[in-house]
């Protein structure tokens, strides 16, 4: 989403850097590009100004003006000062109070609230909680069934409402319930409308007065810019928006819902939504996402979703086999598999510093998601003893394994090369000594958990 921004603030920089000192002229000259990149990025107009001045106030002090590395420090600069824009810390759920804590999610029709509401449930499911899933929106029958078919496929439990009820009483009994089996978290998925209007906003007043929420939060669609902006504004004067779960963030949207909506409503993002499945929902850190802006990577993510993937005694076990050479194809179908459950490949590429702002020439580098499966097809198509003994794959068996996979001999074969590239690699690490090397790789890699 952010990739022309990053761009844009890595060419500035790299002007900067050609100036021994940092002066008022090239500070005035970076900063009309940063208002401008901004703009482009459909940033808020106040925002922007706000931002702008920020920056130039902590640009022209005494001790950058006299600094001998002028872009490092006017990066920080920026860093910290768009990293506050946008809320400076992540904000969890409210929850530290006596259960179950009711979380309303409010939005416009088509805004990706029911999903939300399943992504958020499987969130907390990670924590160790118990939600419930409510849904509210009597108005569309298809809501409250997506809603108890995502809640079926978390096996969680799902409010049986029906399009007869009155929405304030769902919420009331549904609270009741989850109050009396032990519930601890009750999500409810609210009605929307296709614009604002009276009727909606008293209808989820009264379910506000009726439960006394934790958390309201507004789902908006990030690829709708500065509309979305203007609709938390909307909400936020209305019902009192604790957070912001922005959809779609993996789109191309330009990115000013996520830098503007905080500034200017003061409710805070919380989460936001990086596609379809029900595990692409990350939470929302105002300072690793500027870090990523700016081409500085993420690494903090980027470690969090690795361990995600990783058992401690499968790292373990798979170090030692790197120590003694005997990495598999099953190890390597194993640790393809969980590189794809931690996200696409430039999502992965943009986390690292340094990339941020070269995901264009990057884009032919990254794995093709067909590339993987296909690789992945071929492996499950060998007998277990041709995963564990490579050596056992002559030409008729080659044949056979790309009948049965769909793929061909071509393929079977390319994917042996990359595999005996993987295994060189390996050797080069351990050999002579450097055995700890290869225990380290096996902990600390992702491809290697």
């Amino acid at each position: 989403m952010f990739e022309n921004l990053s761009e844009k603030f890595q060419g500035v920089l790299k002007k900067l850097r050609g100036h021994g000192r940092i002066t008022e002229g090239n500070i005035e000259g970076a900063l009309n590009e940063v208002r401008l990149a901004l703009l482009e990025a459909d940033v808020n107009y106040k925002v922007v100004k706000d931002f702008v001045a920020g920056v130039r106030v902590k640009a022209l002090g005494a001790e950058v003006l006299a600094s001998l590395s002028p872009d490092q420090h006017f990066i920080k600069i920026v860093h910290d000062e768009m990293a506050t824009m946008m809320g400076s810390q992540a904000q969890d759920l409210n929850l530290a109070r006596r259960p179950p804590v009711p979380v309303m999610l409010v939005g416009l029709q088509g805004s990706g609230k029911t999903t939300s509401c399943g992504k958020i449930a499987l969130h907390l499911q990670k924590r160790k909680r118990t939600p419930y899933l409510v849904p509210a929106d009597v108005y569309r029958p298809a809501a409250i069934e997506q809603l108890k078919v995502l809640a079926r496929q978390l096996e969680l439990p799902c409010f049986d409402s029906r399009p007869d009820q009155d929405p304030v009483d769902i919420c009331r009994e549904a609270v009741k319930y989850a109050e009396l089996n032990g519930y601890d978290t009750v999500l409810l998925d609210t009605a929307g409308r296709l614009h604002i209007d009276a009727p909606l906003m008293e209808e989820l007043s009264r379910i506000k007065a009726a439960i006394d929420p934790g958390d309201i939060l507004l789902v908006a669609d990030a690829m709708t810019g500065q509309d979305a902006v203007n609709v938390a504004k909307s909400f936020h004067d209305k019902l009192g928006l604790t957070g912001v779960v922005l959809t779609k963030m993996d789109g191309d949207a330009r990115g000013g819902a996520a830098l503007s909506i905080r500034a200017v409503t003061g409710a805070p993002v919380k989460f936001v939504g990086i596609g379809e499945k029900l595990d692409a929902l990350e939470a929302f850190h105002p300072e690793r996402m500027a870090s990523r802006i700016l081409g500085m990577g993420d690494i903090l993510t980027f470690a969090e979703k690795a361990q995600e993937q990783v058992d401690e005694k499968q790292a373990r076990e798979l170090a030692k086999k790197l120590r003694r050479n005997e990495f598999t194809l099953e190890d390597f179908r194993d640790q393809l598999l969980r590189l794809r459950k931690m996200g696409s490949m430039e999502d992965l590429l943009g986390m690292i510093p340094g990339l941020g702002g070269k995901m264009k020439e990057l884009k032919g580098m990254a794995p093709d998601e067909t590339e993987l499966k296909k690789t992945v097809a071929i492996i499950d198509s060998m007998t277990a003893q041709e995963r564990r003994n490579a050596k056992l794959l002559n030409g008729s068996r080659r044949k056979r394994i790309a009948a049965g996979s769909g793929t061909t001999v071509q393929d079977v074969n390319r994917l042996m090369k990359n595999f005996q590239a993987a295994e060189e690699m390996i050797k080069r690490m351990t050999k002579g000594g450097k055995k700890g090397m290869g225990a380290g790789m096996g902990r600390n890699l992702p491809f290697f958990r």
